[in-house]
């Protein structure tokens, strides 16, 4: 931990020194609700995000905080060991494949806003039935589409990478969410909690969009059912992804094997218990790292990602980052970054990248933070267990 604010109603301990103002603005925020449990944990990759800073970690008694969860609800990381060694150029080239030829995972992957032009197997898609006793269930009203959403990786900062280990083998990785299904539920949870605090004259100011349910009510209860299915649907959706992936491998390396998924979510709400007491936690842009817990924190296409173990440090409610971390905001970001620059970074590397055009700069080295030192800020919270190079990187 780096420092700790004591200005507020509640304390606010942060894992960085440099935190930009708006995201410190919106943790003071948090600091200041009413049922907020504890103190608020900030990452180190922390940066401003709707309502509550991405990378941050917030306790609540009683009541749950759909805009605390985010839209891209259930978004995460999966990661897989495979038997490879090594892995050449052109071998890459013809597991990237094209969306001409459809082969390889440009071919078989929907990117970006792209979805399935035929529905998926039902079978793949999480259980439905504990949403029966839902009214107006968001979830039923977009399940047909969300059929042609599964095994679709979206655009934005998800990405499929192929990596070498510092254990010496080739690693692949997913990083994809829960698509628009997603982004509907939390889009009308959001609005309804907006409704229905204005209507309470809850106190909490509307210009924080920190509306809340409590956890009581039918509507928070709900909630918790739809977004609970919108992280299964983000998982099964990177199952699919990571399976056309290890296929992609496979035809041009019909011997390779892969060792067991390993799977994060980053945005999400769930029931815990700390320091003694049953709370909700947040966790908006923040990953579970209890002690011994395997966990995914990527960097960006041209820096290392990591696998993790975690230390389950109670200041930071047993979490730790989510990746490096924004530095730059999107339009920004397109607007100060050189695209030759960006480019030749990834070039001297090696990598396979999806840098194309100025349009892709949001996304590009420069845009994020450090990740070597996102990392040694962490140190409290997680243990290194493998560092992995990027290869090749496809994007949205």
């Amino acid at each position: 931990m780096k420092k700790v604010i004591n200005t507020e109603k509640r304390p606010i301990k942060l894992w960085l020194d440099d935190a930009e103002e708006t995201a410190l603005a919106q943790a003071r925020n948090l600091a200041n609700l009413p049922f907020t449990f504890r103190h608020v944990a900030i990452m180190p990759d922390a940066h401003p995000g709707y309502g509550m800073p991405i990378g941050g970690v917030l306790a609540t008694e009683d009541v749950v905080i759909p805009n605390a969860v985010g839209v891209d609800i259930g978004c995460g990381m999966c990661a897989v060991q495979t038997s490879l060694m090594e892995l050449d150029r052109d071998t890459l080239k013809k597991i990237l494949g094209s969306k001409q030829s459809k082969k390889g995972v440009r071919g078989t992957v929907p990117l970006g806003f792209k979805h399935q032009k035929t529905a998926q197997d039902k079978e793949l898609m999480p259980d439905i039935g504990k949403l029966a006793e839902v009214k107006r269930s968001q979830v039923v009203k977009h399940f047909t589409a969300g059929l042609k959403q599964l095994g679709t990786l979206g655009g934005g900062n998800h990405f499929i990478e192929i990596q070498r280990g510092s254990d010496g083998h080739i690693w692949l990785m997913v990083h994809s969410g829960s698509r628009n299904i997603g982004l509907q539920i939390a889009r009308y949870y959001n609005q309804l909690a907006k409704k229905m605090n204005a209507k309470w004259k809850s106190g909490v100011p509307e210009k924080w969009d920190l509306a809340f349910l409590p956890l009581e009510s039918f509507k928070g209860r709900d909630y918790l059912l739809e977004m609970q299915f919108c992280v299964d649907f983000a998982l099964a959706n990177r199952k699919l992804i990571m399976k056309r992936l290890q296929e992609a491998m496979a035809e041009s390396i019909p011997d390779v094997e892969f060792a067991p998924l390993i799977n994060i979510a980053h945005n999400y709400a769930a029931m815990e218990n700390h320091f003694g007491k049953n709370v909700i936690i947040h966790r908006k842009g923040a990953t579970r790292a209890r002690l011994g817990e395997y966990g995914i924190i990527p960097g960006s296409q041209g820096s290392r990602s990591f696998i993790v173990k975690g230390k389950g440090n109670r200041d930071s409610f047993s979490s730790c980052s989510h990746g490096a971390g924004r530095v730059l905001g999107r339009k920004q970001a397109q607007r100060v970054l050189n695209l030759a620059d960006q480019q030749k970074i990834l070039d001297d590397l090696g990598v396979l990248h999806a840098l194309r055009g100025e349009r892709g700069l949001d996304e590009a080295p420069g845009a994020y933070k450090d990740i070597t030192q996102v990392m040694s800020n962490q140190t409290d919270l997680v243990d290194i267990e493998v560092s992995l190079t990027p290869l090749a990187v496809v994007k949205g």
